[in-house]
């Protein structure tokens, strides 16, 4: 009785082979995964209030700003999101020309908790809006 067995390199060859593969996948996949990580962190930033600030001369940038951190805000504060609405609100308080006024409309609609987080976040901003305000003035020198 001959029994016959697989010459070992062809199984060898093919195991190496499939390695290879699956390892070419995983690389693939992993490239794949930093860059939607990378992407999904910024977009974190953003929503997380980090926006960059506009040109503080630009009376149209400084609008369309205010005009979009307002929106933003809003979006996040009616998903239940509060940190990250209140910070886009912070945002838009720090470039509005009235403060005071849009500090007593939000008053008026939001609720006491939010709007006291809203008042603790605004020193931070402020702080924010001053850093920017000094390196455009140091860029001018």
């Amino acid at each position: 009785n001959v029994i016959y067995t697989k010459p070992t390199f062809l199984t060898s060859d093919r195991t190496e082979l499939k390695l290879s593969c699956s390892s070419f996948i995983v690389y693939i996949l992993y490239v794949f995964l930093c860059v939607l990580g990378r992407r999904k962190q910024k977009a974190a930033k953003e929503r997380a209030g980090l926006s960059k600030l506009p040109d503080l001369k630009d009376a149209e940038a400084v609008q369309k700003f205010f005009l979009e951190e307002i929106q933003l805000g809003e979006e996040l504060l009616a998903q239940g999101d509060y940190e990250n609405g209140v910070d886009h609100l912070t945002n838009a308080i720090a470039v509005c020309g009235q403060p005071q006024q849009l500090l007593q409309v939000l008053q008026q609609t939001l609720p006491p908790p939010v709007f006291q987080m809203l008042l603790t976040k605004l020193p931070s901003i402020s702080q924010r809006i001053v850093s920017a305000q000094s390196l455009s003035e140091d860029d001018i020198e």
